[in-house]
């Protein structure tokens, strides 16, 4: 999931917590709504932690290794 889809997600728990006046029996769309917000968050911190690492990865060389023969790669 991108940046977006957490976004979009933590948009939809938004509007079910603060912009929503339905009522549902048993469900109770103030807590669906924060734990939608709190899911948005969750993937968007995991997302940019995962962006951070490959982008600043110190710039080291990898070296990958197919078939038995060893490829440095820049």
């Amino acid at each position: 999931m991108g940046i977006g889809g957490c976004v979009l997600i933590f948009a939809a728990g938004a509007i079910l917590t603060f912009g929503v006046d339905w009522h549902l029996s048993g469900v109770n769309l103030n807590v669906v709504g924060l734990v939608l917000m709190a899911a948005g968050l969750l993937g968007l911190c995991c997302y940019v932690s995962v962006l951070r690492r490959r982008r600043f990865s110190g710039g080291r060389a990898t070296t990958v290794i197919e078939d038995g023969q060893r490829y440095d790669a820049p």
